[in-house]
């Protein structure tokens, strides 16, 4: 892929005390960008931490009035940044700084290095006062840290609230004469934008003014096997076929018995493939024509046999390289990652759960944004007929779950060319 190399280079650097979701939102922040194309790496302390020390330090080694730890977490934090700022100096566009941040002096730091090294910065707040909303976050991603393993869950939980005491008691919130920043408060009930300018930044906080901290599923499916799938044909609007509406009756049963939460909402594309797919869940369901499979343009209706026949020059090209390769008057992998985008916003947006049935290419290009796969990749993701993929993200990564769904029996199942 041909990722853009000029341009302003950024440092993100993350703000916030322990367990408010300062990760989660740094993954976030490095997955979207990189799937739009900016080459985007996420820098992490406490992963540098537990690599060079070991895991499990006690809220202890947090402790500011601890001059040993103290030190060696500067240094931790200084080699960090030393590597994000190489990694600027080389490919990298978007540097994330993923670290507590936490006093006005480490900071004015950072802005001083930025400004040494003429890059631009972004400081990202992210600030809850909610015991609620804290005590969740707590057992949902720090009990299951390397730093617990062995401990109890009351033993881990009490050392981790003192590890967030330790930090309270020096923390500074970001302050106007820090420069660039935005500030999310209460899982983004409010945010705050300060001399934020730019298309990059501008970028990100459209991603942040939606991000929802919350752990929900994604439920994605291609649609039940239509008859362009019998047939072997590219694109089309087709309708089901009898493998394909004993999918769509089958899919709405499993969900039926699987519910993933009190609320389901379901997308769809705008061709009728999607929606008989949908109609069984006896659901209202919203359609994108942004979910609409990749066009084909003149190659729509025809077998890939028939474009190697007709064709040769365009079948060679597109074999040579799938993600860029455009079908004339039609699309690419490429411009379905930049009509998703605003899918990509509206997903993030929601509190619930979703379930996208679409097509093959879009899904694929969905797919490699939640897992962090290198979206020029996308083409290759194995994404086969009746099948739903569940995927749930969370601070560390995005937990993929598949099951298949299997036609009845006696019905054939023919995969359209890829």
């Amino acid at each position: 892929m041909s990722r853009p190399r000029r341009g302003r280079k950024y440092l993100v650097a993350m703000v916030g005390l322990p367990a408010r979701g300062k990760t989660f939102t740094a993954r976030k922040i490095a997955g979207y960008m990189g799937w739009l194309g900016y080459p985007t790496r996420s820098f992490n302390v406490g992963e540098a931490r537990r690599e060079q020390l070991g895991p499990g330090q006690s809220h202890d080694f947090f402790d500011p009035s601890n001059r040993d730890a103290a030190e060696q977490r500067g240094a931790l934090g200084q080699q960090v940044l030393d590597e994000a700022m190489a990694w600027l100096r080389g490919e990298g566009r978007i540097a994330i700084y993923d670290a507590t941040n936490s006093t006005k002096a480490r900071r004015d730091a950072i802005r001083a290095r930025c400004a040494a090294e003429d890059r631009e910065f972004l400081f990202v707040e992210i600030s809850n006062d909610d015991p609620v909303a804290i005590e969740a976050n707590v057992r949902e991603t720090k009990l299951s840290s390397p730093d617990y393993s062995g401990f109890s869950t009351e033993e881990a939980l009490q050392d981790f609230r003192a590890r967030i005491a330790h930090y309270e008691a020096i923390y500074e919130p970001l302050g106007e004469e820090e420069g660039s920043w935005v500030r999310l408060r209460d899982r983004g009930r409010q945010v705050v934008i300060h001399e934020v300018f730019g298309w990059i930044p501008g970028r990100i906080l459209s991603l942040l003014t939606n991000l929802q901290v919350s752990r929900r599923p994604v439920w994605i499916t291609r649609h039940g096997q239509s008859q362009f799938n019998v047939e072997d044909r590219i694109g089309g609007d087709s309708g089901l076929s009898g493998a394909g509406a004993a999918y769509a009756t089958n899919l709405a049963r499993y969900v039926r018995e699987n519910p993933p939460g009190e609320d389901l909402d379901v997308w769809t594309s705008t061709l009728q493939r999607t929606i008989q797919t949908a109609a069984p869940l006896e659901r209202e369901f919203g359609d994108w024509r942004a979910l609409d499979e990749i066009d084909a343009g003149i190659c729509d209706g025809m077998t890939y046999g028939e474009v190697r026949e007709r064709m040769p020059a365009e079948y060679e090209a597109r074999r040579l390289d799938k993600f860029d390769y455009r079908y004339p008057r039609g699309e690419s992998y490429r411009d379905v990652v930049q009509r998703l985008d605003r899918v990509i916003v509206e997903l993030e947006r929601y509190r619930t759960p979703v379930l996208v049935v679409a097509h093959r290419a879009v899904l694929r290009v969905l797919t490699a944004y939640f897992l962090q796969i290198p979206v020029e990749k996308s083409p290759w993701i194995d994404l086969p007929l009746h099948t739903i993929v569940k995927l749930t993200p969370t601070a560390y990564g995005c937990i993929e779950e598949r099951t298949v769904l299997p036609p009845q029996v006696g019905e054939a199942e023919t995969g359209q060319p890829s």
